[in-house]
């Protein structure tokens, strides 16, 4: 199954619509077609190694500043663009002059080997041009994509409110991706389709990524046979749950918006049936949400929200740098991960997925998996989510699950602990911003443009902060000894 890259679900730029710009005069001289390039954003760096700056999908910019007198005659260019490429970069522009002339042919010859698109920036050009044309065709492809997802919206809401609505949200979702939309019952039996029929063999691969899905446990999946591409969402956990599948020929800006709609749509109907069918389960949530509410204590409510297996607590936000979450992709995320307790504060959507299988990484979203807990432990799970959300972030892992096993900080009571991790921690104590540094920062071993990533702050604040944590607590961070003593306060505090 194909998965899909790290990068923000926004509409990419064309390298072949920036070529176009008649004001630019950007020249293409080697990598693959333009038209088979995709530009997420636009980046300068002379550095000679920008791996650890890049987050995928960038057009790299440079005037080859970083480029050694003797760089012909070595492997300086081949490890360079290994380098861009390794780091996901989509495509690299040259400036000519002031410091070099032409582009250096063993760059052009690097380039063509691996198979990056390498394009010449004139010397009238500056950088500066090209990045803000990028934004320009970043925000014109945007704004079409939100047009079309808020008409595709009003459209499948007008269809879940006819007579027919399942069968109607099917037929609109079809129109709209332009192919076939099936909704899959238990087993993977098709219960109801709509569009016209797929290229040959589509069908019974659209079948079996349905299947896919659910003997998996995942919550999407996709594909591509014979130039058809194929999607499915699952609309329930376990194999019980039913899946909607879409195929069509070609995958536009806003199809993975309009289909993740569509399974909301189709979740929250076939749910209401089901729940009909057999209330017990969300009876027993809805009631124990109401004790809460009333002020009942969470462990008089836990045995309510119980379910056959461990739950899980996870922490989500959007891939990249894309916007925060709002309802609706919240409310798909729920559905995908099987559950419908979900909260959304600020970028982070929080999930309670009650019992049911290990979550599986979603495409376009970087989640934090906490332990297996109950509901009495929630709480604490939710701090497990958090720090490995954080750590995901960091790593540019899709899914991160906290670790819980048996640990040397387990052989001291946690009253001890705690009031340890409060004396040691006085001088934080009003400075929340410097503690939750010095904890990312010694999560990630000390490590800088990761933690700068995690807290999403420069990477000299992350400097400023440490050296000031530093100061206060007069202490030497350098010490692994008072590393350790610090790590076991910060999760203790």
């Amino acid at each position: 199954m194909v998965q899909e890259p790290a990068v923000p679900p926004t509409p990419p730029v064309p390298l072949a619509a920036l070529l176009t710009r008649e004001e630019l005069a950007l020249r293409q001289i080697a990598g693959p077609p333009a038209d088979q390039v995709a530009v997420h954003w636009a980046q300068t760096s002379e550095m000679s190694d920008p791996y650890p700056y890049l987050l995928g999908g960038e057009l790299l910019l440079t005037a080859g500043v970083h480029i050694p007198e003797a760089a012909g005659s070595g492997t300086y260019f081949d490890d360079y663009v290994a380098r861009i490429v390794a780091a996901g970069g989509a495509a690299l522009g040259f400036g000519v002059a002031p410091v070099h002339d032409t582009v250096p042919r063993a760059l052009v010859a690097a380039c063509e080997a691996y198979g990056l698109p390498l394009v010449e920036v004139p010397p009238r050009t500056t950088f500066a041009a090209v990045a803000r044309a990028v934004w320009r065709l970043m925000a014109e492809a945007r704004t079409a994509e939100l047009r079309r997802v808020a008409e595709a919206q009003r459209s499948l809401a007008a269809a879940a409110s006819r007579p027919d609505p399942v069968p109607s949200v099917l037929r609109k979702l079809a129109a709209l991706l332009g192919g076939r939309a099936v909704l899959y019952g238990p087993g993977g039996a098709e219960a109801s389709a709509a569009g016209r029929e797929p290229a040959e063999g589509a069908d019974a691969a659209l079948a079996k990524l349905a299947r896919f899905v659910t003997d998996r446990a995942s919550s999407t999946a996709t594909e591509t046979v014979g130039g058809t591409r194929l999607a499915v969402y699952a609309l329930g956990a376990g194999p019980q749950g039913l899946v909607l599948g879409v195929a069509g020929p070609d995958r536009e800006p806003g199809d993975h918006t309009v289909a993740s709609l569509a399974a909301v749509l189709l979740a929250l109907l076939t749910g209401e049936r089901h729940r009909a069918a057999d209330p017990g389960p969300a009876a027993a949530r809805t009631s124990a949400l109401v004790r809460l509410l009333l002020g009942a204590a969470p462990a008089e409510v836990a045995p309510l929200l119980a379910g056959e297996g461990p739950g899980y607590v996870v922490h989500a936000r959007p891939a990249g740098r894309a916007p925060g979450p709002d309802a609706a992709a919240a409310a798909a995320l729920g559905a995908a991960l099987g559950s419908d307790l979900v909260d959304v504060a600020g970028e982070v959507v929080r999930v309670i997925v009650p019992d049911g299988p290990e979550p599986a990484p979603r495409p376009h979203w970087t989640l934090g998996v906490s332990a297996p807990a109950g509901p009495a432990e929630w709480p604490a799970a939710d701090a497990q989510a958090a720090r490995a959300l954080a750590r995901a972030r960091a790593t540019r892992t899709p899914l991160v699950r906290h670790g819980a096993r048996p640990v040397l900080a387990d052989l001291v009571p946690a009253g001890q602990a705690a009031a340890h991790a409060r004396a040691v921690l006085a001088p934080l104590a009003a400075r929340p911003a410097l503690t939750e540094t010095l904890l990312t920062w010694l999560s990630l071993h000390g490590n800088w443009d990761r933690t700068a990533v995690a807290l999403s702050v420069h990477r000299n604040t992350v400097r400023q902060r440490v050296a000031r944590c530093a100061a206060l607590l007069g202490t030497d961070l350098d010490d692994p000894d008072v590393r350790m003593e610090l790590w076991f306060a910060l999760r203790h505090r």
